[in-house]
């Protein structure tokens, strides 16, 4: 990993246990833990190939899954991953940094229909590299492939950077969002939800 993300450098060694904990007991609650999945699952057809970029525990690619979705899930968190492949068998979760994403040389050449990057992963990637992050994830998308991409405005990462770094990948706004469950986007919203798509020509 050339540029430790954000997520390691900017908590404890202790954390990744923590989100793994809260997240089991979130799902032993029966909290709904699949409001991003729905959205996607709205926008791309049935049977679709989706890459969980950033995937963490795997809760947003296990409810794709379980929608008929072919999943392919990546996190640079080695003990996230563990608990993604113990707790949502099914999904191929693998050990990978976005900064460098190459799933052709793990066997994941054909491209993708969709992505979807939850949980505040624009904002845990190393500073600096969130054009290279969206040019990874953009270049194993199929032409006219989309990109679900949520994230607070709180956390340090503006969203006219954000959308100078869409640009710069190759990709287009195509809505925006202040929410997953699709409130209308305002200007002084806290949260964006951003679909971006790969131009077809």
């Amino acid at each position: 990993m050339t540029n430790p993300t954000r997520w390691a450098t900017e908590t404890g060694p202790e954390h990744s246990q923590w989100y793994i904990d809260r997240f089991r007991r979130l799902a032993a609650e029966g909290a709904d833990l699949a409001g991003e999945a729905r959205l996607v699952d709205a926008v791309v057809a049935p049977g679709s190939r989706i890459l969980d970029a950033g995937c963490g525990t795997g809760r947003v690619g296990a409810a794709l899954a379980a929608r008929g979705h072919r999943v392919v899930g990546v996190d640079a968190d080695p003990a996230l991953i563990e608990a993604a492949r113990a707790d949502h068998p099914g999904p191929r979760w693998l050990v990978a940094d976005l900064v460098e994403l190459d799933l052709a040389g793990a066997g994941e050449g054909e491209p993708f229909d969709a992505a979807v990057v939850a949980g505040n992963v624009m904002a845990f990637v190393a500073a600096g590299t969130e054009p290279t992050v969206l040019a990874r994830i953009a270049a194993h998308l199929r032409p006219d492939g989309v990109v679900l991409v949520g994230f607070g405005l709180d956390r340090g990462y503006r969203l006219d950077h954000f959308d100078a770094d869409v640009a710069a990948a190759g990709l287009r706004l195509d809505q925006r969002f202040a929410t997953w469950d699709l409130r209308p986007w305002r200007d002084e919203a806290d949260f964006a939800v951003s679909l971006l798509r790969r131009p077809a020509d």
